[in-house]
């Protein structure tokens, strides 16, 4: 079975390497940013409806453009899933802030609003996550049918408490800031759980590219990155549970401002 690329990748950024004074690594390493929160509001769906639901769904962007223009929040979309799961979300929706408070904002408002409700929402099975998030980055403007990919991981139980912020910050996000500033990918953000609905320590690596050829280019980016790194395989097996690993593929229209 071929291992996940993200995993080779992170497993060549190996964590006593990426710490060693005088590595190149630690040349290109992000900062940490100030905190983007993003609440995901998922969506299982009958396949009759989804139609119905799509544009339910879609009946929300006026609200969300309004939210945007006066800085309650930064950027917003939904997501088709594209590789189907038993029991998983058919589709999401979802928008990003820089504070709690700007993503329960939003959220109140949809509460108390009429366009929350249909039919296809109603009968929907529904659960939220809301994720937090330092670093990232993005291209302002509208992506109409991109695709957003997401790599799910778990830290083990005995990964130091900087693990995430030594990965994401000295390799995973310089990765991903060349392909933004390329123009391959829109988005980039390497998310930890804001509020813990799913077991402590689980993080998300998520892009957003605007065609298809993008996934390719990020995949080849991934395997560059691989190739011209000296550092331990060892490092990410050591500190990542493998088998709590899955990925997601969803066709996506968002906007960030």
């Amino acid at each position: 079975m071929r291992k996940n690329l993200w995993t080779v990748c992170a497993g060549l950024a190996g964590l006593a390497a990426l710490l060693a004074p005088g590595n190149a690594a630690q040349a290109q390493e992000m900062k940490e940013k100030p905190p983007l929160y993003t609440y995901v509001a998922n969506w299982q769906f009958m396949r009759g409806s989804w139609g119905d639901a799509e544009k339910s769904l879609g009946a929300l962007d006026g609200m969300m453009q309004k939210a945007m223009s006066d800085g309650t929040i930064v950027g917003y979309g939904d997501d088709m899933n594209l590789v189907h799961q038993m029991d998983a979300e058919t589709h999401d929706n979802w928008w990003a802030a820089t504070s709690l408070a700007g993503v329960v904002k939003v959220l109140n408002q949809l509460h108390d609003s009429s366009s929350e409700s249909s039919p296809a929402l109603n009968a929907a099975r529904h659960w939220d996550e809301i994720y937090v998030s330092h670093y990232y980055n993005w291209k302002p403007g509208a992506v109409k049918n991109g695709y957003t990919h997401v790599s799910v991981y778990k830290l083990k139980e005995d990964a130091a408490d900087d693990t995430l912020d030594n990965l994401s910050g000295r390799f995973i996000a310089p990765v991903l800031e060349k392909l933004v500033a390329d123009g391959t990918i829109s988005e980039y953000e390497i998310d930890d759980m804001a509020i813990h609905t799913e077991d402590p320590g689980t993080f998300l690596i998520v892009y957003i590219t605007p065609t298809p050829e993008g996934l390719d280019k990020v995949q080849a980016a991934i395997l560059d990155a691989v190739k011209n790194s000296p550092l331990s395989t060892q490092a990410f097996g050591s500190v990542v549970d493998g088998s709590a690993h899955r990925d997601g593929l969803y066709r996506t229209n968002c906007e960030y401002k």
